[in-house]
């Protein structure tokens, strides 16, 4: 075929093709390339590059800087032994206050760890109560701190306390149970510890950020209760800038269904006037959503980032850990704004 005699005419073979000769003499090995040869001159070994010399004699720890921390055993990559004596697994745990004067037999069982209040009720109409040897199946009976009291044919002696500091994550709810989701801040701490505690306060699901779980009723009501109006801060992050007059107008009291509600300072955070700062005392539910809410604005994220204190400082998200017994003392006496 004239064709195919043509092209094989045509078309040189590979080794005596010029173009090929060609680029052989132009491109040389690389071993013997200039650039490459100015690349290993410019570019010394890791070994003596002058960054890291620097660092080194800056006293650069490079194994610091790259090894992964250790876990602490007080904090959310700890969990304590699960056999054993309660009393003597490895976690922080404060005395419990002596009742100084008479409290309430349900009361008492509650503080044990033994089970809520309306529980505790439930065991006493049982008859399976007993105080200084008699079975007491009255509701509202009152005892004395030295009273002996007996649940089952053991003794029942209050609990002794536990804090913890959690930065909450999103989608998580703030209660101990919630038939409506699987998702509650008590699933992260249910093996921290093997008394029985509960989150202090309220966080939305949709909220993130500084809260405190324990079984210290006396703590939680000073917390909780309004009339101890106690300080948080959260960062706020709105869907559009946020005016100066709706700034002011929040300071000054929005009116809300339930009541008037004010924040006491209100600040932008950065160049942004979406992110912004708010300092309240008032406990009420969702009441910074829905000041925001009814200025026509709608929050996208709400972080609390200050609460009794207590911040978030070296606790990432999802992670809690148990309070040092200086952060206990501060709540306990109040010794925070």
């Amino acid at each position: 075929d004239d064709r195919f005699e043509k092209r094989s005419s045509d078309r040189p073979s590979r080794g005596s093709d010029d173009r090929f000769e060609k680029r052989s003499d132009s491109r040389p090995s690389r071993g013997s390339d200039d650039r490459f040869e100015k690349r290993s001159d410019s570019r010394p070994s890791r070994g003596s590059d002058n960054r890291f010399e620097r660092k080194s004699e800056e006293n650069y720890d490079t194994e610091t800087r790259y090894k992964k921390p250790e876990a602490s055993k007080h904090s959310n990559s700890y969990r304590p032994r699960s056999k054993g004596n309660p009393d003597t697994l490895d976690y922080p745990k404060f005395p419990a206050p002596k009742p100084g004067d008479k409290v309430r037999l349900n009361k008492f069982i509650a503080t044990s760890g033994i089970c809520s209040r309306r529980e505790a009720d439930g065991l006493i109409k049982a008859g399976l109560v007993a105080v200084n040897g008699v079975v007491i199946t009255e509701l509202g009976v009152k005892i004395n701190p030295d009273d002996e009291i007996r649940f089952n044919d053991n003794t029942v002696q209050s609990e002794k306390k536990v804090y913890i500091l959690m930065n909450k994550p999103k989608g998580f709810v703030t209660s101990i149970e919630d038939p409506h989701t699987d998702k509650t801040v008590m699933e992260i701490v249910k093996d921290a510890c093997s008394e029985r505690v509960y989150p202090v306060g309220r966080l939305d699901r949709n909220s993130v950020g500084v809260l405190l779980i324990t079984n210290d009723g006396d703590l939680t009501r000073k917390l909780t209760h309004p009339s101890y109006n106690k300080k948080k801060v959260y960062q706020v992050n709105l869907d559009k800038s946020l005016t100066k007059a709706d700034m002011e107008q929040i300071t000054q009291g929005v009116t809300l269904d339930d009541g008037v509600a004010f924040a006491d300072e209100v600040a932008y955070i950065g160049d942004s006037r979406k992110d912004v700062g708010v300092e309240i005392h008032s406990g009420r539910n969702r009441v910074i959503r829905r000041m925001f809410e009814h200025l026509g604005y709608k929050v996208q994220k709400l972080d609390r980032v200050y609460f009794a204190g207590l911040t978030k400082k070296n606790l990432r998200r999802g992670a809690w850990r148990f309070l040092t017994s200086q952060e206990v003392t501060m709540l306990k006496f109040g010794e925070y704004k």
